[in-house]
């Protein structure tokens, strides 16, 4: 089975190790505050203890909404509105 191509508002962390992820969650994060209001889903797959540090480390740090939606425990939703 084809491996699904990421869209322009995901990014998948599937197969890199925490660190890396962690710089790739920070960049990408850093690059669409730039452009102003976004949503950006991160998939995780089933590591728990990657979703806790991105949000220990990373988004416990900002003002954007994130989430685990009840649809896929692999995922985070993370929304900046500007007005």
């Amino acid at each position: 089975m084809a491996k699904r191509k990421p869209q322009p508002d995901e990014i998948d962390l599937h197969g890199l190790r925490h660190k890396p992820a962690l710089e790739l969650v920070r960049n990408t994060l850093a690059k669409r505050d730039e452009r102003g209001s976004f949503s950006l889903t991160i998939i995780t797959g089933n590591s728990t203890v990657l979703q806790e540090r991105i949000f220990e480390e990373i988004l416990h740090f900002t003002n954007y909404t994130y989430y685990v939606p009840s649809w896929n425990l692999g995922q985070i939703i993370v929304e900046n509105i500007e007005l």
